[in-house]
């Protein structure tokens, strides 16, 4: 029986070992995909014809709890033009969405208007609430050239709640959270955007 305990605790302690091993050497390759597809998505809010500066290089953590949806700092890229901020991509969490959190990234220029959305991460309902993810759906390509100020912030809800945008057959939460999100991100951005630009460059993906 002691035999048998110490082969199952040693090899226990190999395997240990050999994931500890796996994570250290993919770690890298994992960050610089992760990167990787985060230019991808920069660019797709973003374009290039708008800016002339390496997003993820001019990037600042926001920390605005109530505004973006977490307690946690997130990170906005600040587009430039000619060394002038002409707009930003800023991420913002809908922390009620059906099925948990909802983290996206809007890309707006400095007038209000929306460049581009895109769902970071989400785990809604497959076929209801997933349309949220541009690979199931156009909805949130529907958002591009939507003007946000704060004369119009009726027009940011879902139709059933009296505003402009369509939520889905048989899933009202998850577009309600998603728009309100949204909303909350754009409403900081145009109290706030001149001291945004203000902020030091700060988050460790820039490096």
């Amino acid at each position: 029986m002691l035999r048998n305990g110490l082969l199952l605790g040693l090899f226990a302690l190999i395997c240990t070992a050999l994931v500890a091993a796996v994570n250290l050497m993919t770690k890298e390759t994992i960050v610089e995909q992760q990167q990787q597809q985060l230019m991808n998505i920069l660019h797709q809010i973003i374009p290039d014809t708008l800016h002339d500066n390496e997003l993820s290089q001019t990037c600042t953590l926001l920390h605005a709890p109530e505004s973006l949806g977490t307690t946690r700092p997130l990170p906005a890229y600040i587009a430039m033009k000619n060394g002038q901020p002409v707009g930003l991509a800023i991420e913002a969490v809908a922390p009620d969405g059906y099925n948990g959190e909802i983290q996206l990234i809007v890309g707006v220029r400095n007038d209000g208007t929306v460049l581009g959305v895109q769902t970071l991460s989400q785990q809604e309902t497959p076929g209801l609430g997933d349309k949220i993810d541009s690979h199931k759906s156009n909805w949130v390509k529907s958002f591009a050239g939507m003007v946000y100020n704060s004369q119009n912030d009726k027009k940011w809800h879902v139709k059933k709640d009296g505003g402009d945008i369509d939520q889905f057959t048989g899933a009202t939460i998850t577009p309600r959270a998603f728009t309100k999100a949204l909303r909350n991100a754009l409403r900081y951005f145009e109290a706030n955007k001149a001291a945004i630009y203000r902020q030091p460059l700060n988050c460790e993906v820039s490096k």
